[in-house]
């Protein structure tokens, strides 16, 4: 079964604004799926049809075979999300904004409470878990309402900017844990950010969106393949650098022993594939001439 299906999904407020433009992409379970793009690109839009906060005006999507606008409910108990800016309860603990949430969804107070204990040490809130939420810091809100998302478990975990505001140390925490929870606990992630470097060095698979359009999605072996599957080799001979583009890295040493058989000395050679960030601008410029 398919974590996510989405065909031909649209959808267009009342206001005539098209957020979302015929979309069509389709997840594995346990996969890390970034869903890349700018503020305004239909992102957050995306994932509210998904989680069944809104309908769509055209196609479908479906999320473990269930139709979220007809089961929203029952996509809410198998999802957890984190957006941006957390929203809990400043007069609680950090401790008990987690039994809170996890009576919320069902869980037993017992199963919450070795759960939250659990979720606090990973993230390294545990030194904070009796202090009142108005006391954390906005890294520390966001690692908690990580913990919150997954105080039930969730099958699949929908992230918006899941490291805004943290430390380098606690962003490796977070990643760990995103990763740890897709091969460990084959949960389904469903990354939204616009920074795409971040996003390749996380996520398994990609859909690349721009303006509602979604330019291309997989992983980064096919997007590669949309543009430019081969690599850019850099030499250094003497004091000029060249940039030569090759199919594959057996080109490599019959280009290097050209230059040494002409005579020529070469001091440096570095090879590298086009990044997850050339891909977007590319496929981007793509359909600007598309236009």
């Amino acid at each position: 079964m398919k974590a996510v299906i989405a065909e031909n999904l649209s959808k267009t407020y009342a206001s005539g604004k098209e957020a979302v433009k015929s979309i069509g992409f389709s997840l594995d379970q346990g996969e890390v799926f970034g869903f890349l793009g700018p503020n305004g690109s239909g992102k957050t839009t995306t994932v509210k049809l998904l989680n069944g906060m809104l309908s769509p005006t055209g196609g479908s999507c479906r999320v473990f075979d269930m139709d979220p606008s007809a089961k929203p409910e029952q996509i809410h108990a198998i999802s957890g999300v984190v957006t941006e800016h957390a929203q809990m309860y400043d007069n609680m603990t950090g401790l008990q904004n987690l039994l809170f949430y996890g009576a919320l969804f069902g869980v037993s107070p017992a199963q919450s409470k070795d759960r939250a204990l659990a979720l606090l040490s990973e993230l390294d809130l545990m030194d904070a878990k009796d202090r009142k939420l108005a006391a954390y810091s906005t890294g520390m809100r966001q690692r908690l309402s990580l913990a919150r998302a997954m105080i039930h478990q969730p099958k699949i975990l929908f992230l918006d900017e899941p490291t805004s505001g943290l430390d380098p140390e606690s962003v490796l925490s977070v990643n760990h844990m995103i990763k740890s929870l897709a091969k460990n606990d084959g949960a389904t992630i469903f990354l939204c950010t616009h920074q795409l470097r971040y996003a390749q060095e996380i996520c398994s698979s990609y859909g690349l969106i721009d303006e509602g359009v979604l330019l291309a999605a997989g992983s980064i072996e096919a997007l590669r393949s949309l543009v430019f599957s081969g690599m850019t080799v850099s030499i250094k001979t003497g004091e000029q650098q060249y940039e030569i583009n090759v199919q594959s890295e057996d080109e490599i040493p019959l280009v290097v022993k050209r230059i040494v058989d002409e005579g020529g000395s070469v001091y440096h050679v570095s090879a590298r594939r086009l990044s997850l960030e050339e891909i977007y601008f590319a496929l981007l410029e793509k359909k600007g001439e598309a236009k």
